[in-house]
């Protein structure tokens, strides 16, 4: 029988994902064992600043692939909008199961939609991507950073500090949240971020029989849409400080991409919606999508974080 550890963020949403994931792996192979090996993030230890502040890359991921890389755990789960473009030396994402619902959920008593909250409310989030589009949309909120794990984020709202917060729609419904959602938000509005959604499950590249299990978990479908997401964010060089966003769906059979880069303040927005040839890769796609965001001016935006 084989022990199989399994890295995860120690947050409460990190804990819940990778136990499903596990659960899902042990009806597949019953007489497989599996460990949860806990890690704490440069990303979950400093909570007092906006992600985009803190800087650099990996912020919830390198710690964690660290465990993978020195052989103290087997396999990891991510969400994989924390998940750089380039994987570590040595590590691949070996399945990304069936995609959750990609969109951002508003949540709050005061009113029914984004739309309709009052004027000058006051809305958390730490996500330049979210604030940049939440300028473009109602420039006459508030937006106040709210960071910490979807709970701590969830108990500031209910403590009034805030009168509405935004959260992933995915993150609600795999804790089984989903009745606090008010509205989730359509992509038109605000585009979700790339790889939202979307559960990756990384190990050791050398590893063949894990690679082979994970297969299990694995869904062709969303492993295109994820692979024409990153491709894209990868093209613009971006991370959790930049202001960029992409979304990726099935429409009739064809895959269709959004890509967006903003400004921080939300005055310039550039957007740029292509769908997959049949000359084309997933790849291909996000790089053109890219290349198409670069040549409206996106660069202008993008040199200011580079």
């Amino acid at each position: 029988m084989r022990m199989i550890r399994v890295a995860s963020r120690k947050s409460l949403l990190a804990m819940t994902q990778t136990r499903q994931v596990i659960q899902q792996l042990q009806s597949f192979f019953p007489d497989t064992e599996f460990q949860i090996i806990p890690v704490v993030t440069q990303g979950d230890r400093i909570l007092d600043v906006s992600l985009s502040k803190i800087g650099g890359k990996g912020l919830f991921v390198s710690e964690v692939e660290q465990q993978l890389l020195q052989e103290q755990a087997d396999m990891a789960v991510h969400s994989l909008k924390d998940v750089p473009a380039e994987l570590a030396d040595g590590l691949v994402i070996a399945a990304y199961p069936n995609r959750v619902d990609a969109r951002d959920a508003l949540i709050t008593k005061k009113a029914n939609a984004i739309h309709n909250l009052p004027q000058g409310s006051v809305i958390g989030t730490s996500s330049l991507r979210r604030m940049a589009q939440l300028k473009h949309l109602r420039n006459d909120l508030q937006i106040k950073l709210l960071r910490g794990n979807i709970d701590t984020r969830l108990n500031k709202l209910e403590s009034g500090e805030y009168d509405a917060i935004l959260l992933a729609a995915a993150g609600l419904i795999r804790m089984g949240w989903e009745d606090r959602i008010t509205e989730r938000i359509d992509p038109m509005h605000i585009l979700p971020a790339i790889g939202q959604g979307i559960l990756a499950v990384e190990c050791r590249d050398q590893d063949s029989s894990l690679k082979e299990m994970l297969q299990s978990l694995h869904c062709r479908q969303t492993e295109q849409v994820a692979l024409a997401e990153r491709a894209l964010l990868h093209s613009l060089n971006g991370g959790c400080q930049v202001p960029i966003a992409g979304y990726a769906e099935w429409q009739n059979g064809t895959l269709v991409l959004t890509g967006l880069v903003a400004s921080e303040d939300g005055e310039v927005i550039y957007q740029v919606k292509e769908s997959l040839s049949s000359r084309m890769s997933s790849v291909d796609l996000g790089q053109m999508v890219a290349k198409k965001l670069l040549e409206k001016g996106a660069d202008q935006i993008l040199q200011k974080y580079s």
